[in-house]
């Protein structure tokens, strides 16, 4: 019922800035939080930054100061802005978007595919 799809990957220099987007389409729900994880080579997928309907945010301790997520709720689409990029950044970033159905009583957590960013000189 809902198909995520991301963009924005790609390789960048430490330093540099990158901007992921990540758009659901479908019908027949509502999407409460939004957010992005990553998995580093050899690490395990982590939270990276989450925004719920109402505008609150969340960042991982590593991202703080340098990402910000946003959300455009007409467009079903969010947002993140990657900046001062680390080589330990790199990494296959997931979109994650968290839907109540209308005719559910349940909420459903859909994934992206993931689109992969590498940070390297």
């Amino acid at each position: 019922q809902v198909q995520l799809v991301e963009s924005g990957g790609g390789l960048v220099q430490p330093g540099g800035s990158l901007r992921l987007s990540c758009a659901a389409s479908g019908s027949g729900f509502k999407i409460l939080d939004m957010g992005w994880y990553r998995q580093g080579p050899g690490k395990q997928r982590e939270l990276v930054a989450v925004i719920s309907s109402a505008g609150s945010t969340n960042y991982a301790d590593s991202v703080k100061g340098r990402f910000t997520i946003s959300r455009d709720n007409a467009k079903n689409t969010v947002y993140l802005q990657m900046n001062s990029l680390k080589p330990e950044d790199t990494a296959v970033y997931y979109c994650n978007v968290v839907v109540i159905s209308y005719s559910a009583v349940h909420a459903v957590d859909y994934w992206g595919k993931g689109t992969l960013v590498t940070v390297s000189s």
